[in-house]
């Protein structure tokens, strides 16, 4: 029953101002609905805007707000056994320090990871995987953030991996049909307009030569579904920061260090599927 407060009669005018209002939320109401169902089908029907979507990222430090520093640890808060606390062991792997220490390659130096100012579950290392695909496949898990290349006996190569934000990323099962060693990057039309100052690596000037600041890092392995490129990559980063983050664009991205080792491991026409 109305309270005798909600039953008085409005104005014509506070009557019409209510209805219209009530219009102009079930515009908006319906909009927000809109954009959460089909934004992102949308999206995937027009290839240049995925193109858009999955292209890389640059590395900009003023857009990175430096890492917390773990703080250094005791020496008898390092490990509780008396050998540890004795001999002083290293907390991290120390064959990390080499797997991603400043490495040369085809003419290029990479920089070093700083270790202490990422995620330890980012970095390569053999774990068990329970998996029913081939050796030699290659998973990567979006919700997780790691790429795993599936090994015989259970086991599985896992590595860290940057990824687009959620709606901007595309699944499925393909092959990979191309590998290139410090790939060439040249970004869509669509993406010189909304960023004029890359109007110098646009197509019109021939694209961003390989490099140490080029998006795609130092190698790229191309994804391809049905015999038709999916525009998808795994590919390096000069933008370490992103790894095992996601990020507004981008495919997965990976240490250039890690891209290297899994570019070597990866034979002709490797399977990847992507979850």
């Amino acid at each position: 029953m109305l309270s005798k407060r909600s039953s008085k009669r409005f104005p014509p005018a506070a009557a019409h101002a209510r209805r219209a209002f009530g219009l102009a939320s079930g515009v908006a109401l319906l909009s927000v609905l809109s954009g959460c169902l089909f934004v992102t089908d949308t999206s995937r029907m027009n290839i240049e805007v995925f193109q858009d979507e999955v292209a890389p990222v640059y590395y900009d430090p003023a857009r990175v707000q430096p890492a917390d520093r773990q703080p250094v640890p005791q020496k008898r808060d390092l490990y509780t056994t008396q050998f540890h606390q004795t001999y002083g062991l290293p907390v991290t792997n120390p064959l990390h320090r080499v797997m991603y220490g400043v490495m040369r390659d085809d003419g290029h130096t990479l920089p070093a990871i700083p270790l202490d100012r990422v995620d330890r579950s980012t970095l390569r290392q053999e774990v068990d995987y329970a998996t029913r695909e081939a050796p030699g496949t290659i998973v990567v898990d979006t919700k997780a953030r790691h790429l795993y290349l599936v090994q015989a006996g259970g086991k599985a190569i896992r590595y860290g991996v940057g990824l687009g934000r959620d709606g901007f990323a595309w699944s499925g099962r393909g092959t990979i049909e191309m590998k290139r060693k410090w790939p060439h990057w040249t970004p869509s039309n669509e993406m010189v307009e909304r960023q004029p100052d890359l109007r110098s690596v646009s197509a019109a000037e021939g694209g961003l030569e390989a490099g140490l600041n080029n998006p795609l890092g130092a190698r790229a392995l191309y994804i391809y579904q049905d015999g038709k490129d999916t525009l998808y990559r795994v590919h390096g980063t000069p933008d370490w920061q992103s790894v095992g983050k996601a990020t507004s664009s981008g495919c997965v991205r990976m240490f250039n260090q890690d891209v290297i080792d899994l570019y070597d491991r990866v034979g002709a026409k490797a399977p990847i599927v992507v979850i």
